[in-house]
């Protein structure tokens, strides 16, 4: 699979990795349509891991504190971030438009239309979030609609009003990360994850549980310690795209509203939306599925998938680092590298994630039991972590293959494929084994295993057929 530009990376990569690191930490001026791509996505990767760490550390601290009020406060975070997928949807579509623009001008050494790309996205991402805001008003209406139980809604509908409300801090936290991104300014994204978590941990126990001075919210103090968090992180955000630290600076010239390039956006992030929201109603289906089978299976679910994130996010960030050196390297005219970076990054991943699913297969019980010690949800959440965790290998160069069509522009690709490895795979396919062949919610599992690798081999084979290099943005 590694091609012979990949292999001589791989020693220059590993000579070099405190030199990386310190670089990858301290920020850089590095040119990365220039020099070793080995380099280049260690210097990228290594912010880029780290920040998509911090994001799935959200979630994993505010299910490990809200753990301890029951089963069903875990169902209802569950059902919650099933509700929040429009808001993730829309939220990723318009950082793979963001980064996607922003890193082809500053790989054109274009940094005055890089900073009115990304002052556009802020007013776009702005646009969509009142409406989303108003959601929360009906939160228990929409937790009915997906079917959950009373008590479920009793324990947990204030926190879904929260999140759903608070929705701009995930968007703005999102989209300005995607800026930082494209430009290859990654230590500023990773520091902005650093501050919104660190207030999120000192937080959270404190609102749920009532510590000190705090009321004590229970649940929904999970989902004010987030959203304050997050608009802190924000808060830093804007301060530095304001700075003239960085790769890119916003300036009041930049802010007035330019038709074309939102317009560009819109087209780019479109097919971002759809692209997410055809595998996040995958999910909603499978959630569906599940709410069938009790709280235990829901909560079991919901754990599984939380502790899984800490591995794929990590992943995530890693192809990340494609999107951004396909981005510049299309805008340098240098397709032909923007290819070896995608092949040099994917096998990393591979790497990486290969060895973290072999971990979670032979401790399954022993990890989820640092959440739960629940007799019901203990088995079934270890079952979806082992199953899950037999297909870690494809989902690495799966994720990698569709960051790099984002980073290119070319949206729509992985759009198509996500319509046919989860609408006609993967939901038949969970239906048909949870159902009709009996397996339960262990159906449902193997379901999620199988699909995730097709899409990987599809995703594969339409990269190598090379028409995303020739995007125009």
């Amino acid at each position: 699979m590694d091609t012979p530009e990949v292999k001589s990376e791989l020693p220059e990569a590993r000579m070099t990795l405190r030199q990386a690191i310190r670089e990858a930490l301290g920020g850089t001026t590095r040119d990365f349509t220039e020099g070793s791509i080995g380099r280049a996505v260690l210097v990228l990767s290594i912010p880029m891991v780290l920040e998509v760490s911090m994001e799935s550390l959200f979630g994993l601290v505010d299910v490990f504190f809200v753990a301890r009020l029951g089963p069903e406060a875990v169902a209802a975070v569950g059902v919650t971030e099933s509700l929040l997928t429009l808001v993730f949807a829309i939220a990723m579509g318009l950082c793979m438009a963001t980064t996607a623009m922003v890193a082809r001008r500053i790989g054109e050494k274009d940094r005055e239309g890089a900073a009115v790309a990304a002052a556009q996205a802020i007013w776009l991402c702005l646009m969509v979030a009142l409406p989303l805001g108003l959601s929360g008003l009906f939160a228990r209406d929409l937790l009915r609609l997906m079917g959950t139980p009373e008590t479920v809604i009793a324990a947990g509908w204030g926190y879904t009003a929260v999140m759903l409300g608070s929705n701009v801090t995930i968007l703005l936290l999102f989209l300005n990360n995607a800026i930082f991104r494209g430009a290859g300014d990654a230590p500023i994204a990773m520091r902005a994850l650093w501050l919104a978590n660190l207030v999120n941990i000192v937080l959270d126990p404190c609102l749920i549980f009532g510590l000190g001075p705090f009321p004590e919210l229970g649940i929904t103090g999970a989902a004010v310690a987030t959203s304050i968090g997050r608009g802190l992180g924000v808060a830093y955000q804007l301060r530095m795209l304001g700075s003239l630290r960085g790769r890119i600076t916003l300036h009041r010239r930049h802010l007035a509203p330019r038709l074309p390039v939102m317009l560009s956006l819109i087209r780019v992030s479109a097919g971002g939306v759809m692209q997410m929201l055809i595998a996040t109603a995958s999910w909603l289906a499978l959630v569906r599925l599940l709410t069938g089978y009790g709280s235990a299976a829901l909560a079991a679910y919901t754990l599984a998938l939380r502790i899984l994130v800490v591995a794929i996010l990590p992943s995530w960030g890693m192809s990340n680092a494609a999107a951004t050196l396909v981005g510049q390297n299309l805008g340098a005219r240098k397709p032909d590298r923007a290819e070896k970076s995608v092949w040099l990054t994917g096998t990393y991943n591979m790497i990486f994630l290969g060895m973290v699913g072999l971990v979670f297969i032979a401790f399954a019980e022993s990890v989820i039991g640092v959440f739960t010690n629940d007799p019901e949800v203990v088995p079934l959440a270890a079952q979806c972590l082992r199953f899950v965790s037999y297909g870690y290998v494809f989902y690495a160069w799966g994720m990698v293959l569709v960051q790099a069509f984002n980073g290119a522009g070319d949206t729509m690709t992985p759009t198509y494929i996500n319509l046919f490895c989860y609408w006609l795979w993967q939901i038949p396919l969970a239906w048909i084994l949870s159902r009709p062949a009996g397996l339960g919610p262990t159906g449902v599992f193997l379901a999620i295993t199988i699909s995730e690798s097709t899409t990987a081999v599809v995703g594969m084979l339409v990269f190598r057929r090379g028409r995303w290099k020739t995007r125009v943005l």
